[in-house]
């Protein structure tokens, strides 16, 4: 696992937020990556280590999530706060370019931030997430944030993901599923393993509308000029197919390319997510 040092601000709301930082070369702009609903800094370990030798990589934790602080209010569990966060930490580490890789929720952020800071936006990747959301998909992940559960040991964490994400990542072994465990759970001073997020995240996400914020079509239209990678899981019940053909032919430069055998969300350390960043990197540094 490649080093990094802890960073912690403050949102305008007063929460203690947390990135791991990954140190890199400075010819290209940072790589910020942000996670998914459920997910954190932790997410994006094995990407952090295939690009720092080409860059340097800040992985972010959301409120609510990982070493970041739990919110006061639920209702500040929406994409526009977790702009103005984001935001909050570019301001505080001194970053004026920066190249977005967003991940689920953290593509939408991502295409926020690019109607809102696009003279900071060097490039972005949209990983299994776009303007439209595939209803079924939407569905199934209201069915299952929010609820609690716990468990003994990691082999038992590792056992329940897999009966319950089979479909999402059919070729993986007992291995992968311990590692997104630990990736997606914390060990409690009870010696249970639970959640690693603040169960209210569901709250303002079950209310109709919230869980992309404005028209989502404009935020993305703002990437236009901006070299973008879009990523699909072959298997996803989020992207659509036809939703990411049109995004590619929305904007430019932009390029699609998708992950066999994989749902929602791919990690992106797989050859051909890998291989589509590096021509996006290879083009910045052009």
């Amino acid at each position: 696992m490649s080093a990094y040092e802890n960073r912690f601000w403050w949102s305008k709301d007063g929460l203690r937020l947390h990135a791991r930082d990954y140190a890199g070369p400075d010819t290209l702009p940072p790589i910020i990556c942000l996670p998914g609903l459920t997910r954190n800094a932790r997410d994006f370990e094995g990407l952090a280590e295939a690009l720092s030798d080409r860059a340097r990589v800040i992985a972010v934790s959301f409120r609510g999530r990982g070493e970041s602080a739990y919110a006061k209010d639920p209702m500040t569990y929406v994409p526009l706060i977790y702009v103005q966060d984001v935001e909050a930490m570019l301001d505080e580490l001194g970053i004026t370019r920066f190249v977005a890789v967003g991940t689920s929720l953290g593509g939408i952020v991502t295409m926020l931030l690019a109607a809102t800071a696009r003279g900071r936006l060097a490039g972005a990747v949209l990983n299994d997430v776009g303007p439209e959301i595939e209803p079924a998909g939407l569905a199934r992940i209201r069915g299952y944030v929010g609820k609690g559960h716990s468990f003994p040991t990691w082999l038992h964490a590792a056992r329940y993901l897999h009966e319950n994400n089979e479909d999402v990542y059919p070729d993986w072994g007992i291995e992968d599923w311990i590692s997104m465990a630990k990736r997606t759970h914390r060990l409690t001073s009870a010696g249970r393993i639970v959640l690693d997020y603040d169960l209210k995240i569901a709250e303002p996400f079950r209310v109709p509308g919230t869980e992309a914020g404005p028209d989502m079509w404009a935020a993305f239209d703002a990437l236009n000029g901006v070299p973008t990678l879009v990523v699909r899981g072959e298997r996803s019940d989020i992207l659509g197919t036809a939703v990411a053909e049109r995004m590619v032919q929305a904007i430019a430069p932009s390029e699609l390319v998708t992950v066999p055998q994989v749902g929602h969300t791919p990690l992106l350390t797989e050859p051909e997510a890998l291989a589509g960043i590096g021509r996006l990197l290879d083009r910045l540094a052009g």
